[in-house]
């Protein structure tokens, strides 16, 4: 089950403002990315179910993770209601998905647990509130009309949280155009993980640019708590 709760997931997506995208079938390298990331700054970190036996993956994680109370491990591309509940089973704290599935809500509603799914457009993200959904990621963002898209979106829902993944680039204009048109976070998988980068092991380069992200983000916001 999830070790925090969805209210604590939620305050720590938004404070950070980052939440980082990664898979691996090697779970020493998974380990060895996701602690490049909290070291960096990150604290709520998205392993996704990309390969045959990712759960098993993340079991793992979960295990090695178990006493070190700064990361929040979630898992992503979850399309269905049964492999949301066996990644909750297995200890995921949240809940992403690349669609919005009703299903999905339910099963994470029922467990009070975050659920952040993909949405395209203003009506999607509207049946994902109904849902109870807290934060929708825009996906791809880059696709719906980027930055703009936000914006747009918030002039009638200003309540709304977005999250855009896919678009999002590891720079400061890239970063601040995003929290500029009002994101609450942005998520970041390739362009933070190069494949060289993994191969070569090169983990304090991602130490680095997560710190560096995360400054971004602070000088985005230039002070404004975008939690109330």
């Amino acid at each position: 089950m999830a070790k925090y709760s969805r209210l604590k997931v939620l305050t720590s997506a938004i404070e950070t403002g980052f939440i980082p995208v990664f898979y691996n079938a090697d779970v020493d390298v998974a380990e060895k990315v996701v602690r490049a990331c909290l070291d960096g700054g990150a604290h709520c970190f998205e392993f996704t179910n990309r390969g045959d036996q990712a759960h098993e993956v993340f079991r793992e994680l979960v295990n090695r993770f178990k006493g070190d109370d700064r990361i929040i491990l979630g898992a992503g591309s979850v399309l269905d209601a049964g492999t949301a509940s066996l990644f909750l089973q297995l200890g995921a704290n949240f809940i992403v998905g690349p669609v919005f599935n009703a299903d999905v809500a339910k099963v994470c509603n029922r467990r009070l647990v975050a659920y952040m799914p993909g949405c395209g457009s203003a009506t999607e993200i509207s049946q994902a509130q109904e849902y109870g959904v807290e934060i929708c990621k825009v996906f791809p963002g880059s696709s719906v009309g980027g930055p703009a898209f936000v914006k747009d979106l918030l002039a009638p829902m200003p309540w709304s949280r977005i999250m855009p993944t896919g678009g999002v680039e590891p720079t400061e204009e890239s970063i601040g155009k995003w929290f500029a048109a009002g994101v609450a976070c942005v998520g970041m998988g390739s362009k933070l993980f190069p494949a060289e980068m993994i191969k070569a092991g090169r983990f304090e380069e991602i130490t680095a640019n997560v710190r560096d992200i995360c400054a971004y983000v602070a000088a985005a916001r230039n002070g404004k708590n975008l939690i109330g």
